[in-house]
């Protein structure tokens, strides 16, 4: 019996986040010690009081192909300021300059004039997408640096108790691989949206680009808990009693350039595993951050990449 299957005696595979099934493959083995250096020198942050040394995550795979770890340890406020503050990630995603093809694509699915919820919305940036609409976004952290008031300091399931199924479309763009509970936050997004309406859901997509990178700590606990794929995403559409229209596998924008120019530079690309304890896997994920620094400077990205993210478009059941 293989070392990581999840039938051989005294390995219990835990339940997958969406269906509750067992999972069916565990991917490796995965120590917080090793996640806590590799965040500390390539990532710049500590985590050790979140990940706790001496606890070790497992990377699953669920029945639906989601990839998740378990346990799910999410990142807190002060994980999310310091390693945003580093790399300027809200601008980038959600800054009011943002361009981005999720946006362009998820804004084909918004009516002319319906209301838009906008859920972990950073600096509102997807609101240019949709200028006929009626937009609202949810953002604790940047509410109070919107001068509009369409930027609330709430979050979705305190939104979803107090306002209901007000929205015609209920958007979250790079959320769900963030949190815990990936089914319970769909629940209250779900919960926003009109009988008739659609959620917009976008994610990374494994496999991709992101996950050839060796070591790459953005794939990992306290910051992306789970890697979707399109099968998954339709299954969690109709768990949530939503059907399916639509899963867009999209290509890189000017903000994933550097993961771009890395996945194209590594000397090792991930293919079984992700994670190892390895000086060749340390080396690769240098050579290829210090190569992408230089061919980001010097070369435009693509126009047409290999897709990163996916976006699920679901209807809600009319009444």
């Amino acid at each position: 019996m293989a070392a990581d299957d999840p039938t051989r005696p005294g390995l219990t595979p835990p339940p997958c986040p969406i269906t509750g099934e067992p999972a069916v493959r565990l991917v490796q083995w995965i120590t917080a010690r090793f996640l806590t250096d590799l965040w500390r020198y390539s990532g710049g942050v500590d985590v050790a009081a979140l990940l706790q040394p001496g606890r070790r995550f497992g990377l699953w795979e669920s029945p639906t192909g989601l990839i998740f770890f378990d346990p799910m340890v999410a990142g807190d406020e002060a994980f999310y300021r310091a390693f945003y503050g580093r790399i300027g990630a809200h601008d980038k995603l959600a800054g009011p300059l943002t361009e981005r093809l999720e946006f362009r694509a998820a804004a084909r699915h918004v009516p002319e004039g319906g209301r838009v919820l906008d859920v972990g919305c950073g600096h509102g940036g997807f609101r240019a997408y949709v200028p006929g609409a009626h937009y609202t976004g949810l953002d604790p952290n940047f509410a109070a640096e919107d001068p509009s008031g369409a930027i609330l300091a709430e979050s979705v399931e305190a939104h979803a108790a107090r306002v209901g199924p007000a929205y015609d479309a209920a958007c979250a763009f790079q959320v769900i691989e963030h949190v815990a509970d990936p089914l319970g936050f769909a629940r209250a997004l779900a919960a926003c949206v009109k009988p008739g309406g659609t959620i917009l859901i976008g994610t990374p997509l494994w496999p991709s680009p992101n996950t050839t990178i060796p070591n790459f700590i953005m794939n990992a606990p306290p910051h992306h808990l789970t890697w979707w794929t399109p099968n998954a995403l339709k299954t969690l559409a109709r768990v949530l009693g939503f059907s399916p229209e639509q899963v867009h596998a999209i290509g890189m924008d000017r903000h994933d350039a550097m993961i771009h120019w890395m996945a194209k530079a590594t000397p090792i690309r991930c293919r079984d595993r992700y994670f190892r304890v390895a000086t060749s896997w340390y080396a690769a994920l240098a050579v290829s951050y210090g190569a992408a620094l230089v061919l980001n400077r010097i070369l435009p990205l693509p126009t047409e990449t290999r897709p990163n993210t996916l976006l699920l478009a679901a209807r809600k059941t009319a009444a």
